[in-house]
């Protein structure tokens, strides 16, 4: 993390940046259609867009792009949006009565901007107290990952995580920073390459400046 002092800011990214829910905006038949079928009709589409722009399909090396495309979409960067590929949780008792903080720093993540279809690339940082149950390390990456393989943004995706965390836990004593930098701010429009965005969630005894602070600390350490 580059800094130690907390950052409580949101920058401001993208043409009429909003977002309208904490949930991910879904159509009731979201998932009618098998994942082939989406991918099919995908693939379809995405060659039309190709086509439009003057390429030509029939060279080898753009002649599978579309089928690659849909496949891509449908089963990796956007699977999140399938609640069938939310990671199984398990958590357990904290038999050992840990009662201090617990931080899990730089989880990366790939993320794409729900406004321009273009890359979020970013690290998470997660922190809490244990209420009487623990989760497995690797369980906190891969609820992460669901959460950002969907079109997003930073606002609501910091919210999935740190809400997931809370009932999973059953505790108000989470905290979530999440950096990133977003593609449709460093490659288009105002093209800056420099600037990254940092977004904070927490609850619980995390509303006491001085348990921000140590989470800070631990985070900040190389």
């Amino acid at each position: 993390m580059k800094t130690t002092i907390e950052k409580e800011i949101f920058d401001i990214i993208g043409d009429n940046h909003q977002m309208t829910s904490a949930e991910t905006p879904m159509r009731a038949d979201a998932f009618v259609k098998s994942d082939e079928e989406k991918m099919l009709v995908i693939s379809k589409h995405f060659e039309v867009i190709m086509n439009e722009l003057g390429l030509d399909l029939t060279d080898d090396s753009l002649r599978g792009t579309p089928h690659r495309v849909a496949k891509m979409f449908v089963k990796e960067i956007f699977s999140g949006l399938n609640p069938l590929n939310k990671p199984k949780i398990s958590v357990f008792d904290n038999s050992y009565h840990y009662d201090k903080m617990l931080v899990e720093a730089n989880i990366s993540f790939n993320s794409t901007c729900e406004h321009h279809f273009l890359p979020i690339v970013g690290k998470t940082h997660i922190g809490y107290i244990s209420s009487g149950k623990v989760i497995g390390l690797s369980k906190l990456n891969r609820i992460v990952d669901y959460y950002a393989r969907r079109p997003q943004v930073q606002e609501r995706m910091i919210m999935q995580i740190f809400n997931e965390l809370k009932t999973v836990l059953e505790t108000e004593n989470v905290m979530v920073v999440v950096e990133a930098k977003h593609l449709c701010v460093s490659s288009r429009g105002i093209k800056d390459e420099s600037s990254f965005t940092s977004t904070l969630q927490y609850g619980g005894v995390f509303s006491d400046r001085a348990f921000r602070e140590d989470f800070y600390k631990l985070i900040s350490k190389e």
